[in-house]
């Protein structure tokens, strides 16, 4: 198995343990409450987005209710996507031309940051 697929099935595993779970727990809600946002903060915060990342998204989220833009269940999900995709920001191309270099690595526990990051350091 290459490095990219194993990274690759990595991130799969990041991605199915936050996502994962916030569609079983939409599953379970009839509507848009205040029970489903408690729900879906805490998810968010035992998946180590950051009390502060956490705060941000709920606050968003909850200005949207506000406004009447998210009736839906599947509406939460889609302005939860786009609420984080602008907080982490477009893809760049890697450049590392300053010495020291800075990678963030994001990732649940168990889905392989430490041996990816010490594949990459060998690469690199």
């Amino acid at each position: 198995m290459g490095f990219l697929t194993k990274l690759r099935e990595g991130l799969a595993k990041t991605k199915n343990a936050i996502w994962g779970r916030i569609d079983a727990m939409l599953k379970a809600f009839v509507k848009v409450d205040e029970d489903l946002l408690e729900e879906l903060e805490e998810i968010l915060i035992s998946a180590d987005v950051g009390f502060t990342a956490t705060e941000e998204i709920m606050e968003e989220l909850r200005e949207r209710i506000k406004d009447g833009r998210l009736k839906e269940k599947e509406q939460v999900m889609t302005a939860l996507r786009e609420i984080m995709t602008d907080m982490i920001g477009q893809s760049q191309p890697l450049t590392l031309t300053t010495t020291p270099s800075v990678l963030l690595v994001i990732g649940v526990n168990g889905a392989g940051k430490t041996t990816s990051i010490g594949k990459i350091s060998k690469r690199l």
